[in-house]
């Protein structure tokens, strides 16, 4: 199973995210969307499982704000703020946060921790990136994408 690991689109799907987004299975989205249009859009491309970041007012009470998944053999935690994940992991294997907009890909006690950076709107000079991975019989492998930024 090929999933897109995102966060921080803010309201904006670049085009680049898109070509990735449409060779995806599942997208797992970890917060700050922004806009109910592109929720709906990102379900056009796959299944979808997204929580709310602190952003996401008032149009997003029905986005959880934190979810448990298991895709693929492999369960993984979603929260958008790094602060807010509990101390107790028991039966996860793979964290998905946001909210710093930096990349970040490191193994810890055995479990899997995963900000795939921003790929909305860029800020403070930092990276445009998501992450691609696979996940297969409770395997997971993920690959940094990292979106070229264009000097208009």
């Amino acid at each position: 199973m090929k999933l897109a690991i995102l966060s921080d689109t803010h309201g904006l799907l670049r085009p680049e995210v898109v070509e990735y987004l449409k060779t995806a299975d599942t997208i797992l989205h970890g917060g700050d969307i922004n806009k109910q249009a592109v929720v709906d859009e990102l379900r056009q491309y796959a299944s979808l499982y997204v929580v709310r970041g602190n952003n996401d007012k008032a149009w997003a009470e029905a986005i959880p704000h934190d979810l448990t998944v298991t895709l693929g053999g492999v369960t993984f935690y979603l929260v958008h703020n790094r602060k807010e994940i509990p101390a107790d992991l028991s039966g996860i294997d793979a964290v998905v946060f946001g909210h710093s907009h930096k990349y970040a890909q490191e193994e810890k006690d055995g479990r899997l921790w995963l900000n795939p950076g921003s790929c909305g709107p860029r800020r403070f000079h930092q990276e445009i990136t998501m992450m691609m991975a696979e996940v297969e019989n409770g395997k997971l492998r993920v690959e940094k994408v990292v979106i070229p930024h264009k000097v208009k």
